[in-house]
């Protein structure tokens, strides 16, 4: 295994260099994408820089940015039957 403790990774769109990891770390982040978007096989490539020379460029593979969790419903009906110490509350 090659020695990446001076080393990076870089992802491209297109020929424009689009983000860059930490030197030394083999992890890098694609962001700014809307929940729910698909990006397809080779829409991204990566490769590792030294920052003077990099590696052929790869495929990044094809990956679904998560949906954003959506809040339930609001309460509707809501409903309150008075106890002897408080309410019992109700709601749909």
């Amino acid at each position: 295994m090659a020695d990446r403790t001076k080393q990076h990774l870089v992802i491209y769109k297109g020929a424009v260099k689009a983000f860059e990891g930490k030197v030394g770390e083999k992890t890098v982040a694609i962001t700014g994408l809307d929940a729910g978007t698909v990006v397809a096989e080779g829409d991204y490539k990566i490769a590792w820089s030294d920052g003077i020379n990099e590696s052929d460029k790869v495929n990044v593979p094809t990956f679904t940015v998560n949906s954003v969790k959506t809040k339930p419903e609001v309460v509707a009906n809501v409903k309150a039957t008075p106890t002897n110490d408080g309410a019992n509350v109700t709601g749909e």
